[in-house]
C-alpha cells in the first residue's frame, strides 16, 4: 500500500475538518460550486468521483463478464439485501428511535420526517461510490459493474412503490432527470472512457495497463479526499447550527449501516463467496444512494425539512463509515476462499 492508502482514514479525518471550517468560513464560495448542477446532481463532485471511479473502469475486463452468469451467488445476495432486507430494517429503526427512544427530544412532525428521510436513503442503493469501495477491498470490477447496473435497473422499478409503501403514502414522486444524470455520470461516462482506455494500451500488453493504473492510483485517492471537503462544506453551517438532531439520526443510521454490512459479511462468508465478490457485494447493500435520496426528500417534503436534514445526515456519515468497513474486510480477507 501506498502512503495515501496506508494512511487513509487520517486524511479523511483532515478533511472532514478542513470542509466544516472552510464551509463556514466560505460560505459564498461553497454554495457557488453547490450550485453547478444538473437535476440536482452537483457536477463538479461528479467530476471527483468521476476521477475515483474511472481507474476501476479501466480495470474492467469485458470478456469475463460473459462468465458472471456462472456466478450468481454474489449478485443474489446483492439483490436480498437491497429489495427485501435493507429498506425494512431502515423503516423499522427510524421508527423505534424517533417514535420511542428518542420520542422526549423530538416533536412528532420532526420525527416523521426524519423517518421519511431514512426510509427514501434505505430504498436507494449506492451507485457511483461502490466502485471506489470495490477498488479499496480488490474487488473483481467486471463482477461490481454488474452488479451496481443490475441494481440500477431495478432501482427504476422499485424505487417509488417501495418508498411510497414505506412512507404510507400514495404518490412519490421519482426525479427521473436526477436518476438518469447520475447513472450517465458515474457509470455510463467513466465506463466508457474506461473501456476505450484499456483497449488502447492493450495494444501494448498487459504491462502496459497495470502502468497505466499505478499512475492514476493516487488521483483516486485525491478524488476522494477532495470529495470529502466538499461534502461536508456543503454542509458545514448546518453541522454547527443543529449538531444534537444530526447525532440523534446519526445514531440510527450508524446502526444500520453496520448492522446491514454485518448481516451480508455473515451470509457472504456462509455462501462461501471469494473475497473480491464478497467485498464489493456488501459494501452495495451497505452504502447508498444519497443524491437520489437527497433529490426525493427535498421535493417531497422541502429543502429545510427534517427528512432532507436525515438524507444529509446521511451523506456526512457515510465516507467515515464505509472507509471503517473497507478496513474491516480488508483484515479479514483470510476468512473467505481465495
Amino acid at each position: 500500500m501506498g502512503l495515501f492508502e496506508r494512511y487513509l482514514s487520517l486524511w479523511v479525518a483532515l478533511c472532514i475538518l478542513a470542509g466544516v471550517v472552510l464551509g463556514n468560513l466560505a460560505p459564498d464560495l461553497f454554495a457557488l460550486i453547490a450550485g453547478i448542477e444538473i437535476a440536482k446532481v452537483n457536477l463538479v463532485v461528479a467530476v471527483l468521483i468521476w476521477i475515483m471511479i474511472y481507474p476501476m473502469m479501466v480495470q474492467v475486463d469485458f470478456a469475463s463478464i460473459k462468465d458472471i452468469g456462472k456466478r450468481p451467488k454474489g449478485l443474489v445476495l446483492t439483490l436480498v439485501i437491497n429489495w427485501l432486507i435493507k429498506p425494512f430494517t431502515m423503516a423499522a429503526l427510524g421508527w423505534l428511535f424517533f417514535r420511542v427512544l428518542f420520542a422526549d427530544f423530538v416533536d412528532p412532525e420532526t420525527a416523521s420526517e426524519y423517518i421519511a428521510g431514512m426510509i427514501l436513503l434505505g430504498v436507494a442503493p449506492c451507485t457511483a461510490m461502490v466502485f471506489v469501495w470495490s477498488q479499496l477491498t480488490k474487488g473483481d470490477a467486471a463482477y461490481t459493474l454488474v452488479q451496481v447496473s443490475v441494481n440500477d435497473v431495478i432501482m427504476i422499478f422499485a424505487f417509488a412503490p417501495i418508498a411510497a409503501f414505506l412512507l404510507g403514502i400514495s404518490d412519490v414522486t421519482v426525479p427521473w432527470q436526477t436518476l438518469l444524470w447520475s447513472v450517465v455520470l458515474y457509470v455510463v461516462l467513466p465506463l466508457a472512457a474506461g473501456v476505450w482506455t484499456r483497449h488502447r494500451l492493450m495494444q501494448s500488453g498487459e504491462a502496459q495497463v497495470n502502468a497505466f493504473l499505478a499512475r492514476l492510483k493516487p488521483w483516486s485517492v485525491i478524488g476522494l479526499l477532495a470529495t470529502v471537503v466538499l461534502l461536508f462544506g456543503f454542509q458545514a453551517q448546518t453541522i454547527l447550527a443543529k449538531p444534537l438532531a444530526i447525532v440523534l439520526i446519526a445514531i440510527p443510521l450508524l446502526i444500520q449501516t453496520y448492522g446491514i454490512f454485518a448481516i451480508a459479511y455473515g451470509a457472504a462468508r456462509a455462501m462461501k463467496l471469494p473475497h473480491n465478490i464478497a467485498a464489493p457485494a456488501c459494501m452495495i447493500g451497505t452504502s447508498n444512494f444519497f443524491e437520489l435520496a437527497v433529490a426525493v426528500a427535498i421535493s417531497l417534503f422541502g429543502l429545510n425539512s427534517g427528512a432532507a436534514l436525515a438524507t444529509v445526515v446521511g451523506v456526512l456519515v457515510e465516507v467515515p463509515v464505509m472507509l471503517s468497513l473497507v478496513a474491516f474486510a480488508n483484515r479479514t480477507r483470510h476468512w473467505f476462499p481465495g
